[in-house]
């Protein structure tokens, strides 16, 4: 069981969770001594919630894991295999473009959080569960496999940031992107 933080240190930690995320939203590196600074409190306040800047980013990143496993569970409830599995690399794309914390949490090969770990679990293995939908379905080519969806969404990421669209813009270049990407993996008649 765990023990609630006092109202100071709980206040503390959301300052710092607060500076934190404004900090990855300028593309400034995550450093301790940053987010100290700019919450006004010493380093050790900072370690004392968060023993690495890791542990610091995968909270920054947690709501949007966390509003990514529900939007799976979704997707697995609807009858339709493709649109199940369009929503959620929809939504999944969306999140990444406007939330510069996810990136470096999910390419990252170990986790400072057992949470993470487990939502970057369920993220994959619900990915792989709509692909395995929508390909029994006949609405995904058979071609397609789990391990392609990942560096697949990470390119329309990557394209986006390259294009450089403003930030109102990101979300409506990442939904054509990956409309092109989606009339690719989807299983059509070939003409004899």
């Amino acid at each position: 069981m765990t023990t609630p933080l006092r109202r100071d240190a709980a206040r503390n930690r959301e300052l710092i969770v607060v500076a934190a995320r404004g900090l990855v939203a300028e593309g400034t590196a995550l450093q301790l001594n940053d987010v100290a600074r700019r919450v006004g409190v010493g380093v050790g306040t900072v370690y004392r919630h968060f023993p690495t800047a890791e542990a610091l980013l995968e909270t920054v990143a947690a709501p949007s894991l966390e509003a990514l496993a529900a939007y799976g569970e979704e997707a697995l409830a609807d009858t339709d295999p493709w649109r199940a599995f369009e929503t959620f690399l929809m939504r999944t794309l969306e999140t990444q473009v406007t939330d510069p914390s996810l990136a470096p949490v999910t390419a990252a090969a170990s986790d400072a959080l057992t949470r993470t770990t487990e939502l970057k679990e369920l993220l994959r293995s619900t990915g792989a569960a709509l692909l395995d939908n929508a390909r029994s379905a006949g609405a995904v080519r058979s071609d397609v496999e789990q391990g392609d969806l990942v560096p697949l969404m990470c390119g329309i990421a990557h394209a986006v940031d390259v294009r450089g669209p403003a930030p109102a813009e990101r979300v409506d270049t990442a939904r054509r992107y990956l409309a092109t990407l989606l009339a690719g993996l989807r299983d059509r008649p070939r003409p004899v």
